[in-house]
């Protein structure tokens, strides 16, 4: 039963994934774009656009995933900035600072909704989640390797986050959650964009960890994804 339910996942991530890209501009990428926060929008215009939202119920799948989705968005920041560290290229910073976006946005939610914060004052490569504990332990030893491997790290990182936030999606309906959800998924997208045009610059191959090989084509082979973020699209 659960290899069903996880191939039914797939086949609807997939769609999900293929629907969104075609939405998108037709018009080619310049490919400068590597923050999902675009010019002129900050944290107080994400709060506001999250305030403007009714606090409804929430479920404890709503509860867990908004719990995990802190840490998970922690993980990723703790690693790029790991990496610039290691490597010193501009990649890494210019995501994690986005990646520090989207911890401060789940934050939000956690206030708005009373509950406990898990990163709490856990400093960089810490974790209350033992499964982000080991992945982040892994990824730093791969991505410590070479810069072409750091940005496989950052590949398989965003595959995971799109994955997770579309499994996710499938169960929330608070609106203010959704919203978030909507713009991290973006974010991600971009990201894995972004990593993914790294390793072909430096004659390397990816295979797709987290994804379909459908779904995560339909995101490489597409143009980032630009326009006003946080606004609730769904």
């Amino acid at each position: 039963m659960k290899k069903i339910i996880k191939a039914g996942s797939l086949v609807l991530l997939t769609a999900i994934v293929l629907f969104i890209t075609i939405s998108c501009s037709k018009n080619k990428d310049a490919g400068a774009v590597t923050n999902s926060i675009l010019p002129g929008l900050d944290i107080a215009a994400i709060q506001a656009q999250i305030d403007g939202l009714p606090a409804e119920p929430l479920s404890e799948a709503e509860k867990n995933s908004l719990l995990f989705m802190r840490e998970e968005e922690k993980m990723a920041r703790d690693v790029y900035k790991a990496m610039f560290t290691k490597w010193n290229t501009a990649i890494f910073s210019n995501i994690a600072s986005s990646e520090q976006t989207h911890m401060d946005a789940i934050l939000m939610l956690l206030k708005k909704y009373e509950l406990e914060d898990p990163v709490t004052a856990n400093g960089p490569g810490v974790f209350t989640n033992q499964l982000l504990q080991n992945l982040y332990n892994q990824l730093i030893l791969r991505g410590n390797i070479s810069i072409a491997g750091a940005c496989k790290v950052g590949a398989s990182i965003e595959e995971l986050d799109i994955s997770d936030l579309a499994t996710a999606l499938v169960t929330v309906d608070n609106q203010d959650i959704i919203m978030v959800y909507n713009n991290l998924a973006r974010g991600s997208r971009n990201h894995l964009r972004s990593f993914y045009k790294k390793i072909l610059w430096a004659g390397e191959t990816y295979t797709p960890q987290y994804l379909t090989q459908a779904a995560f084509d339909a995101i490489v082979n597409s143009p980032m994804e630009t326009g006003n973020p946080w606004q609730g699209w769904k």
